[in-house]
């Protein structure tokens, strides 16, 4: 009779189902490091407001970055022909898109810089793709 092993299975030994799960559980965590989360707290009024700006393909919004360091959100409202208001800037509260922004919830575009200056186009921020899902697989 063949002596039995004292010792444990080696990896390659194990059951394929737990091998996937490890495997699931590793892509995980690193797109964890390499995404951080998203905030998942209520958003008050003002938060909501600024994403359903941001949003909105139809509406620009920008960040500049003065050379002093000081930062201002807008965008530009377009005449509403039915009111005529409109036709200005609108500045967004710098205090919560940099809320917004540190929470993982927007994001900046490429810079635009000039000696005074620095513009980026702010968009939503991108998530990672669920997890369970592999990148361009349709589901």
């Amino acid at each position: 009779m063949p002596p039995t092993p004292s010792h444990a299975p080696h990896r390659s030994e194990s059951d394929p189902a737990e091998r996937t799960a490890r495997t699931a559980s590793t892509r995980l965590r690193a797109a964890s490091l390499l995404h951080p989360p998203r905030s998942t707290t209520p958003l008050d009024a003002p938060a909501a407001d600024v994403l359903r700006v941001v949003s909105d393909s139809r509406t620009p919004v920008f960040v500049t970055v003065h050379a002093g360091g000081r930062i201002r959100y807008g965008y530009w409202r377009p005449v509403d022909s039915a009111t005529g208001r409109g036709g200005c800037y609108v500045a967004l509260p710098t205090d919560v898109c940099e809320e917004l922004r540190s929470g993982g919830r927007i994001a900046w575009g490429e810079p635009v810089t000039d000696p005074s200056k620095t513009t980026c186009r702010v968009t939503l921020a991108h998530t990672p793709a669920r997890a369970g899902r592999e990148e361009g697989s349709a589901a």
